[in-house]
């Protein structure tokens, strides 16, 4: 046993240590330029999650990616003498992942900001934007000043984002996509949105969308560059010769054009550096904001699992004690919850339902993790009932119980005492997948932590300060279960459990 133990631990330093070996490669500073000549390719980051007009699939061909940036990216690697190849990756990660090196730059939407210009370089601007809010028709809104009091859609990590935090009083409200935001608006979820001019007149704005206007004119203008290593300043001169060539014989307007993106800021100058955020540091509201995300997550939590337990009890009772059809409709239900991921379900019922039951973000994320935890909380209670011995609802109706009786008195109190450990262990499981709610702008601790980390421009503190309040909310509760587990044994032994 002592010898299994050793080579249990020294695998795991082995692996500890090959992890080490081929994470902590840093790519050269200011040599990118000559390997990427040397092998004839020039690697760029983007998320085709992003949609039409950027970078996107072929609706004809789904194995082609489109997108005015793909033209642009095309064009700036045939100028420097290489071929461009795209690397997906998770756009709010895009400059953490240029930093480690998975490419060699970032075409994707990148705005130039204060903030990123500290961090990495940034390229001559390719396109400017404006910024537009949209509200919906009727309402008296002409600027993000008169919607103090009220929530503020945009995505996450944009200059949208530090521009709302500087009117005092707007809730900005957070998204993942283009659509989302914008669907929220036309249901009164939030009552104004702030996107690039691109999105909006995409999206927002659009004949699909009566009940949406547009106000006509820019909240604030920012430019879209190609983001470039710190330290590669000879990849930084190359692009920008690239993109000032493309300006002068015009390729760059007729991308623009093509994409029907030409508009009166393309031939206005560079309106500045954007919109400097606060700067941020671990200080007492950070620490409160956490502190109020990890509440958000308990809650989300707690009451979930109020309703995945008796839930859960009924659908195991069905697929036992029920007839048939009961018994068939229980198992469509915990295979159907079960056999689908929880985002989808937390997608459909905020977004694919919203024209039956406008639910708010809340009270959508408690309903789909409840209905889907529900399912798993099923199957364990159902194992806890068949592993009673039979002569226990045997015994019951020899003493003349009922079948109803027999299940409140002798089968459920034991089932329920059987399946603690494993109720604990959804708890917790449920604790950490409560995350999956941030997709329908809800600020849990994860969303938090990735605010935060976009804030600090660093992922290492808001990842510790996270993981540190996952763990308090998780280990009292473990521990109370344990405790629990132990009581209704009868075991007071300390090393039972």
């Amino acid at each position: 046993m002592q010898r299994l133990l050793v080579l249990v631990v020294l695998a795991l330093l082995a692996l500890l240590a090959l992890l080490a070996s081929g994470c902590g490669k840093e790519p050269a500073r200011g040599a990118t330029l000559a390997e990427v000549r040397q092998r004839g390719e020039i690697t760029w980051g983007s998320d085709i999650a992003g949609g039409e007009p950027y970078v996107y699939e072929d609706p004809e061909d789904t194995s082609r990616i489109i997108g005015f940036e793909v033209d642009i990216m095309e064009a700036i690697a045939r100028r420097l003498g290489v071929r461009a190849k795209r690397v997906q990756g998770h756009w709010p990660n895009l400059v953490p992942s240029l930093e480690r090196g998975d490419f060699d730059v970032i075409l994707n939407g990148l705005e130039a900001t204060p903030e990123r210009r500290e961090r990495i370089l940034l390229s001559a601007p390719y396109f400017i934007y404006g910024q537009t809010l949209a509200i919906r028709k009727g309402d008296p809104y002409r600027s993000l000043f008169d919607l103090t009091g009220h929530a503020v859609g945009t995505l996450s990590q944009t200059q949208a984002v530090d521009i709302i935090n500087l009117v005092k009083g707007v809730e900005p409200r957070i998204y993942e996509g283009n659509e989302e935001p914008y669907q929220d608006l036309e249901r009164g979820r939030v009552d104004g949105v702030l996107l690039d001019n691109i999105i909006a007149d995409r999206y927002g704005c659009t004949p699909k969308r009566p009940q949406i206007t547009c106000v006509p004119y820019d909240v604030a203008r920012g430019v879209y560059v190609v983001g470039i290593r710190a330290g590669d300043d000879e990849l930084k001169a190359a692009i920008d010769g690239a993109i000032a060539a493309m300006r002068a014989d015009g390729e760059l307007e007729r991308i623009l054009r093509r994409a029907s993106l030409w508009d009166h800021r393309q031939a206005e100058p560079d309106t500045g550096t954007g919109v400097k955020a606060p700067q941020r540091a671990i200080d007492p509201e950070m620490l409160g904001q956490f502190l109020t995300s990890a509440w958000v997550t308990l809650e989300l939590s707690v009451l979930a699992f109020l309703i995945a337990v008796p839930l859960g009890l009924l659908l195991a009772i069905a697929r036992v004690y029920g007839s048939l059809p009961v018994a068939v409709a229980a198992r469509v239900y915990i295979e159907l919850f079960r056999g689908t991921p929880v985002l989808l379900q937390l997608y459909v019922l905020y977004y694919g339902l919203a024209s039956v039951i406008s639910l708010g973000p809340i009270e959508a994320g408690v309903l789909g993790l409840g209905l889907n935890y529900a399912a798993y909380e099923a199957e364990v209670y159902r194992g806890a009932l068949l592993a009673i011995p039979r002569g226990q609802p045997e015994a019951a109706r020899a003493l003349g119980m009922s079948p109803l009786q027999t299940l409140r008195h002798v089968m459920v109190p034991q089932a329920l005492r059987i399946a603690l450990p494993p109720m604990t262990n959804d708890f917790v499981s449920l604790l950490k997948d409560s995350s999956l709610v941030s997709v329908i702008a809800v600020i849990e601790l994860t969303k938090r932590m990735t605010i935060a980390s976009s804030e600090l421009r660093g992922w290492l503190l808001p990842g510790l300060m996270c993981a540190a309040l996952y763990l308090v909310l998780s280990f009292p509760l473990s521990e109370l279960a344990r405790r629990l587990e132990r009581r209704l044994a009868g075991d007071q032994r300390p090393h039972a459990l």
